[in-house]
Formats: C-alpha cells, structure tokens, sequence
C-alpha cells in the first residue's frame, strides 16, 4: 500500500509539473501565431479576470440589496415594533431566532452555550442540547459577530441576523456565477445565471418564507463547493489553482455539514455523480480520491464536533466513501495485467454497491441510531413500499414540498425560457458524453487537451460532473417538490453554461456536418449572440415585473396574534406552559419567551410523538383523554386555533382533522363514501360550548377572532 501511495503521489507531482511547463509553452505558441506579443495576453487576462470578478462581486451585492429592499416593503419592517416583527417568523424559523436572542441576552458566550446544550427551558419535561438537535451552530456564530463586532449601539440585533442570510444569498449567486463563468471561459454566462435565478426565485430559492432556515444558511457553502470544485476536475490545471481550489472543497465541504443536519445526503448525491465520473475514466482518478478524502475527514469532524452525531456515522456517504476506498486500495495493490485486475475493473461499480450496502447495514446494526428514522418509513410509504395510519407520517405526505411539482412549477420555468434552453444543452452534452464513454469502452484514451475545433464538450470532466449531479438532482426534484430549490439553481447555471460555450454549438454542428458556413466562426457568433437576445428579451419582459415588486408597497399584520402574544406576556404566569399547535408554539416562545409542550421540529422521535398527541385537540376525542394528554405533559393553557378547528383544506383528507380521524379510526366507509363517526364531537368545536364536562377540565380566559386560550383546571369537578 505504501508503494502504491508512493507512486500516486510522484504521478500527482509529475502531472502538476507537466502542466505548469505545458501552459506556458502552448500559450506562446499560440500567442506567436496571431501575432500577440505576451504583454498584450497577460493585460488581456487581466482584464478579463477583472472584470468578471467585479461583474460576479457586483452582481451578490445587488441581489442581497434586492432581497433586503423586498423584505422590507412585504413586511414594512423599519416602521414595526419588535413584536410584529418577531411575528414575520414562523414555525421553526421563530425557534432559530429565538436562540439567537437567548444568547444575545446571554451575561457571556460561554453560559448562552451552556443554556443551549442543556435547555430545559423551551419543552416541557424535556432537557435538550438544542445546538445539537436544531443545528444552532449558525446562531451561534452569528451572535458572536454581533457582540464582537460591537454591534450592539449601530445595528438592531434582528437586522443583523437577516443581513448575514442576505449577504450569504449574494454569496450564494456570486458562486452560481462563478461555476458557469469557469465552465464556459465568459462571465457572460455568469450574467446569464443570475438573470434566470433572480427571476424563477419562487424555484430557486425559500428566502421569502422562512429566513432562519438551516438550508439558506448552508446552500451558499455548497454554492461554493461546488464553483470550487469545478475548478479542481478541470485539466491542464497549474498547481497554485488546483491547490486552491482544494482547500476551497475543503472548507466550503466541512462548513456546509456544519451548517445544515441533512447536508451529508446532498453530498451523497454528489459523491455519487464522482463515482460515476471515475467509473468511466472521464476524469483523474487521484483527484477524485482526493475529494472522498475531504468528505471522510469532514464526516469524521462534524461527528466529534457535533457532539458524537451518530447520524453522519450511519450515513450513506460515509458507507459509500467507505467502499470507495477500499476497492482503490485493492486496484492500488494488485497487478496490473494479471486476471485479477481485469476482473476488478468489470466488477468496479457492482463491487462498491455491494460494499456500501452491506457496510451500511452493519453500522446501523452496531451504531445506536435514533436520527432520521422517520424519513426511511416516510420513503417507504412515499414508494409504495407500505401504507400507514400514522398521523405524522400522513402529515408530512401532505406537505406541498413534499408533493410531486405541480404543472405550474414547469409552466413558471418554460415561460421564463429556463427549461427550453436546458433541456438542449443538456441533451447535447448527454450524447457527447455517451460517445465518450463509447470510445473509453473501445480503448480510445482521452485528449490531454481538448480545442474548440474537436468539438467534444463531453471529454470535460467538469461539463460530465455537472451533467450527472444535474440528472440525479433532476430526479429527485420530480418525486419531492421541496427537491426544486436544490435543483433549479443549477439548471440556471448549466442552461447559462450552454448557450454561452462555444464548444457546445462546435459539438452540436460537428454532428450536423455543417460546409456552408464555418463551424468555427458560426458557434463564437452564436456564444454571443444566442445570450444577448435571451438576456433583451428577459429584461423587456421580468424587469418591469421586478421594479414593479420592489415599488409596491405590501402589507402584513396580523393583530390576533399580536394581541394573543401581548395577553400572554401581561396576563401568563412566568411557569406557564402552553400547548397548541407546533407552529404556534415555535411563534410563543420566541415572542414571549414562556415555555411550550411541543415544537415545530421534525428529527427527534420524542418532539413528533408529542405534535401527535396534543394535535388531538382537534379530533373526535373526550375532553377526559384531552385532559389526560395535557397534563402528562405539565400544560397549564390551553389555546385552540379556529383556522385549524375549521379547516377548509384544498385537499380533502389532508386537512389535520382528517388526519386525526384516519389515525384514531373514526372514519367510516359507507357505499364508496367516507365520514367520520365518533361518539364525541370534535373536541375544539364542543370545548366552546361551556357545557359539562368540558367546563369541569377547562376555563376560557382569553379569545379573539383566531385563538381561544382556556387555563386547564388543577382541581376538577365531575359534576356532569
């Protein structure tokens, strides 16, 4: 093995050496031929590497201003008071930043850290390491920037928090231009990229719903994981920039698992579309290895630094790496030529299958594991695998993410021309790649360069990495709709990719067999030309759209719950524990502070079986078994949504009552129909009527037009 180490490393040192002499002498040559004296080209490059860098820097600032400008208008932010502005954030968006304020409010770093890895001050009879379970590490840093900063006397501290996530939304598109500048060798297509995101930003991104969420957090690290990666597959590569660009994988990877809980999934897809790529030969296979490396030592980190996060250890990836590894080694240590090694290469792909199933079924058998179980069940039922009562696990079914996209998502993305313009890039780099893989099947070996004149997009490494990841991403966004803002950035990005790269319209005319006019000078005409009309006619048609948005002064208020949260902080006792609906609670106790029976969080078994029970509230159940729930749970109020109770969901059997119903076995079948049948009324619409026996258990103290608030009763009469 060390042997084989060796030798890798003095082909790595040769390769670089290679290229760095190599570049230097073809430039010349080149540069000699149209008569350019060197000084010109290196002014030329300079140029142009100013200018992009500028247009990519400009272009994240105007949309992270263009975000802010359109918070601010939607939600009239500057002229509101700090409870209608906490408000804005709902569900576990108000837990996040109600994080961020306990350590803000903190007497030091060091006690708010504390807090949080041993909180028992959000959910009832329940200690928690939220920093763990909720993935706080971006609060943490965040409120570290703001008192470090000395922050504290320019800026209010909920304008700090949104201005990081808008700025690392300008990171974000910076690096999505980046990526497509570095494909097709003009920022053009980086321009073109952030056109087509900004305007499809319904499918791109989830910013205008829900801030504080982990994955606008942790996208922009992958952004630039993946622009820098990119660049490392790249050939003809000098030293210095595939030096940079490994480290950029390296943070950028580490960073993007420490940001968000299910980032090793979105790596597995991405180690997945490298397997590929090395299966066929189409790129160095020492550089892939190298990225396996950085996804193992990034796995191994997250897992100590995450407080032993037994999930990454029974992750896919790691099985997956694992099994790579390991049938390198074996190729590494036997010879070449012989039988052995000519097996090993026809069983590559079906030996590192075998191994990463089998290494991952012994993991989770020896690793206790709690995390993420529920998502196995939910893809079992999703796949028609098995069928379930449960409510939870209906629920989450029901959610629109989680959904097939609809026809509109498509609709949205072809009257943008975005689908059009890459389906043809992609369906031309599918084939050149596919004749590729032909030619490496046949012993043909690939160019050390490729000109534009080959016409042979498809021998790139990087235009096959993004090809496959594409693909894969595609396919996942077809059964999941949540799975578009994953996907649609880069359909952006290829799309831009493709129709500003002359070597894409080079391959297309090379299977045209174009003689009327030259291939050549036809496809530089097009690069430039095909994105102009495109950028015109996106302008004339979104931009009007775009100004109009940003002018257009919106409205959001809501005075129920403003109202529900200034009784709670007047009227609540300090120990009050309150239980409803997951979502509201997420809103109480950012707004209040008070303590909840349950919270809007979807990875710990304990959190979901809690939403199941008191979401009972809203079933056919006794106010005895309401009663019994509640207090199991140390709740002391009470508080009924009418939105809920009277839920006239598009989707009949999707409604929470429906739910419930199916899960406690309350529907009946009669002649092709279904109803529900239960001896009790449904509990939120009979507590209401100040009838025995509800009365005996609770006591309303507080409504409005959305919230009934009833105090449950410690001692009780059963007088009927």
């Amino acid at each position: 093995m060390e042997e084989g180490a060796a030798d890798l490393r003095q082909r790595r040192k040769q390769n670089c050496t290679e290229s760095d002499k190599m570049a230097p002498e073809e430039r010349h040559k080149e540069n000699s031929k149209l008569g350019r004296s060197p000084k010109y080209m290196l002014i030329q490059r300079f140029a142009k590497l100013f200018f992009g860098c500028l247009a990519a820097v400009t272009s994240g600032m105007m949309y992270a201003v263009y975000l802010s400008t359109y918070h601010e208008r939607k939600f009239w932010f500057s002229s509101r008071q700090e409870l209608e502005r906490e408000i804005t954030f709902q569900g576990d968006s108000a837990i996040y930043y109600s994080f961020y304020k306990e350590l803000l409010k903190a007497p030091s770093f060091e006690r708010g850290v504390y807090e949080l890895t041993h909180n028992n001050k959000t959910v009832s009879l329940k200690t928690i390491n939220a920093v763990q379970q909720m993935t706080l590490y971006p609060e943490l840093i965040a409120s570290v920037l703001y008192q470090a900063s000395g922050s504290e006397e320019v800026i209010e501290p909920v304008y700090f928090y949104i201005g990081i996530v808008f700025g690392l939304q300008g990171i974000y598109v910076t690096a999505l231009f980046v990526t497509s500048w570095v494909m097709s060798g003009t920022w053009l297509a980086g321009m073109l990229t952030v056109a087509w995101f900004i305007i499809n930003r319904t499918d791109t991104t989830r910013i205008d719903y829900s801030i504080p969420s982990r994955e606008n957090w942790a996208l922009p690290y992958f952004a630039c994981q993946v622009a820098a990666l990119t660049g490392y597959l790249k050939k003809n590569l000098n030293c210095s920039a595939e030096k940079f660009c490994y480290l950029l994988v390296s943070a950028s990877t580490y960073t993007f698992m420490m940001m968000w809980e299910y980032s090793h999934y979105l790596l597995f897809v991405q180690a997945v579309s490298l397997f590929l790529l090395d299966s066929f030969a189409l790129a160095q296979s020492e550089k892939v290895h190298e990225v396996y490396k950085i996804y193992m030592f990034s796995l191994f980190l997250g897992y100590l630094l995450q407080f032993e996060n037994s999930a990454l250890l029974v992750s896919p990836l790691l099985s997956l790496v694992a099994a790579l590894m390991l049938s390198k080694y074996l190729q590494m240590n036997v010879k070449k030529g012989t039988f052995m090694s000519r097996l090993l290469k026809i069983m590559y792909i079906y030996l590192v299958l075998t191994v990463t199933l089998t290494l991952n079924l012994l993991l989770k058998m020896f690793v206790p594991h709690k995390e993420n179980e529920h998502l196995l069940k939910f893809l079992e039922i999703k796949l028609g695998l098995n069928t379930t009562k449960n409510f939870t696990m209906n629920w989450l079914l029901c959610q629109e993410s989680l959904q097939a996209p609809s026809q509109d998502f498509f609709l949205r993305l072809t009257q943008s021309s975005l689908l059009p313009f890459y389906i043809l890039v992609l369906i031309i780099c599918l084939f050149s790649v596919t004749q590729v893989v032909f030619r490496r099947i046949c012993g043909e070996p690939l160019k050390e360069t490729v000109k534009l004149e080959d016409g042979r997009i498809g021998e790139r490494p990087e235009i096959v990495y993004h090809v496959i990841h594409t693909i894969l991403l595609g396919s996942l966004a077809m059964c999941l709709e949540g799975m578009k803002y994953l996907w649609t950035p880069y359909v952006c990005m290829l799309a831009a990719f493709g129709v500003c790269s002359p070597e894409l319209w080079m391959t297309l005319f090379k299977w045209l067999r174009l003689k009327a006019v030259h291939p050549i000078l036809l496809a530089l005409i097009l690069s430039m030309a095909v994105p102009t009309i495109i950028g015109f006619s996106l302008w004339k048609e979104f931009f009007p759209r775009i100004m109009t948005e940003l002018s257009e002064l919106q409205e959001f208020y809501d005075p129920d719950t403003v109202e529900l949260m200034t009784w709670i902080k007047r009227q609540a006792p300090v120990a009050a524990v309150f239980a409803g609906s997951p979502q509201l609670m997420g809103v109480i106790k950012l707004c209040t502070g008070w303590m909840v029976s349950s919270l809007p969080l979807y990875n710990d078994d304990d959190l979901l079986k809690r939403n199941e029970n008191i979401y009972q509230i809203y079933s056919k159940r006794s106010a005895e078994d309401i009663y019994k729930i509640l207090t199991s749970y140390k709740a002391n109020f009470l508080i009924i949504e009418d939105s809920i109770c009277n839920e006239v969901g598009p989707v009949r059997g999707c409604r929470v009552k429906d739910l419930l119903d199916i899960a406690n076995g309350h529907v009946v079948c009669e002649e092709g129909d279904s109803y529900a049948y239960s001896k009790y009324g449904r509990f939120c619409h009979e507590i209401k009527m100040n009838y025995s026996p509800y009365v005996n258990y609770f006591t309303r103290v507080y409504w409005n037009r959305s919230y009934f608030v009833y105090r449950i009763n410690t001692v009780i009469s059963f007088q009927s």
